[in-house]
């Protein structure tokens, strides 16, 4: 098992769960992470979902020793499944957060930043090595969060940002001193409101981040006229 997964009273959690190598994300992991976020596309239940990580480490990074001795076919294809994997968390359709300790490095960072948003204590730092290791990775999601110069600083000399420093730069939404509180508290405010909306509403925002303000505001409207047609409308139920 890499992956714990749980659903209790409409909430869906995903624990990374290799925390005899700080969650190391192999391939296994990836799979069991496209297969634990396909459940929770399915099941009607399922209003929110957590991402978080058992042991000492939210994701210590790819899993080095995984690689020995692979061809290079086979790293492209491993490749390819952690970026369908991240892909799948970023795709889910209700609200997802990360709940992050310890540390976020490499593909930590890519898992929590694929998510709606994180939620962090202050010690975790997130790095983002993989230049100085050889490889290429996180390059996408962070420079969108990020902007460009902090991305390439991360990068390119594997600068670690603390808590702190992650939310001063709009990586981290919250800090929290108790994650299993804070997923509480989150848990409740979600669940008490309407789902089509909370789900019409991400949507709109993640097709809108990437269009010109017109075609945004057509999202908008078209997520209003999806609720108005299903009656669910505040105030008509």
């Amino acid at each position: 098992m890499t992956i714990a997964y749980a659903v209790v009273d409409g909430v869906a959690t995903i624990a990374l769960d290799r925390p005899e190598v700080r969650n190391a994300l192999n391939l296994e992991m990836c799979i069991a992470l496209l297969d634990a976020t396909e459940r929770a596309r399915k099941d009607p239940s399922v209003k929110v979902v957590f991402v978080r990580g058992n042991g000492q480490v939210f994701c210590g990074g790819a899993d080095l020793k995984e690689r020995q001795g692979k061809s290079e076919q086979w790293i492209r294809e491993r490749r390819l499944k952690a970026f369908a994997a991240y892909e799948a968390i970023e795709a889910l359709p209700m609200p997802c957060i990360a709940l992050v300790h310890g540390a976020a490095i490499g593909s930590g960072v890519e898992i929590s930043a694929a998510c709606d948003f994180i939620v962090a204590t202050p010690d975790v730092t997130f790095r983002t090595p993989e230049a100085q290791r050889g490889t290429v990775g996180a390059t996408q999601r962070l420079p969108r969060i990020l902007g460009k110069r902090l991305a390439k600083d991360m990068m390119f000399t594997g600068r670690a940002l603390t808590a702190e420093q992650a939310l001063a730069a709009g990586l981290v939404a919250r800090i929290v001193t108790d994650l299993d509180a804070a997923a509480a508290e989150l848990g409740a405010a979600i669940l008490k409101a309407p789902p089509l909306a909370m789900r019409l509403g991400k949507r709109a925002i993640d097709r809108g981040i990437e269009l010109d303000p017109k075609g945004a505001r057509e999202a908008e409207i078209e997520a209003i006229e999806e609720q108005l047609a299903s009656g669910q409308w505040m105030g008509k139920t």
